[in-house]
């Protein structure tokens, strides 16, 4: 769909970006630095898995289910740090988190080009009297996916955070 093939663009660019720079953090970076979420790298790019993963299907039930769709909001009442916790992002390998938050993304990247427009205004109840639009919540996704890498960005210039003193 020509309408998000920048933005589409715009995602995989991102990805191609940040896939070294992940990969190559330290241990210590990705596990130790924590956002204001109390979340780390590791869990920060795991939620970044978990957002691609519910935007694709939303995506896909948005164009054949009726609107407005009732899918649950896995990003409410804290459910979203209920998904990183039950699936131990902080305890996964490195390198295949990164591979599948690089490809997760790329796929959303991929199926935003294909929506049918005459989709685009379908709605989804993310929550107590509030619809989304598919095109809203496409549109969404790249705000949402800038703002976590900044979080990361962030962690990865802090300095190291101290380590508490035994007496």
């Amino acid at each position: 769909m020509a309408e998000f093939e920048k933005l589409s663009k715009e995602i995989t660019g991102l990805v191609s970006e940040w896939e070294g720079k992940l990969i190559s953090l330290p241990d210590d970076v990705i596990t130790l630095r924590r956002n204001s979420q109390n979340r780390n790298i590791k869990q920060i790019v795991g939620h970044l898995v978990d957002s691609a993963s519910n935007n694709t299907h939303r995506t896909v039930h948005l164009q054949y289910r009726e609107s407005p769709l009732n899918f649950p909001n896995y990003a409410t009442s804290g459910n979203n740090d209920r998904w990183i916790a039950i699936q131990h992002y902080q305890d996964e390998n490195w390198a295949y988190l990164v591979q599948l938050w690089k490809y997760s993304i790329l796929h959303f990247a991929h199926i935003i080009q294909q929506i049918d427009p005459g989709k685009l205004n379908n709605e989804w109840i993310s929550g107590e009297g509030k619809n989304v639009s598919l095109k809203e919540m496409v549109e969404y996704f790249l705000p949402h996916f800038k703002l976590h890498l900044g979080e990361i960005e962030e962690l990865i210039q802090a300095s190291p955070q101290p380590t508490p003193k035994r007496s």
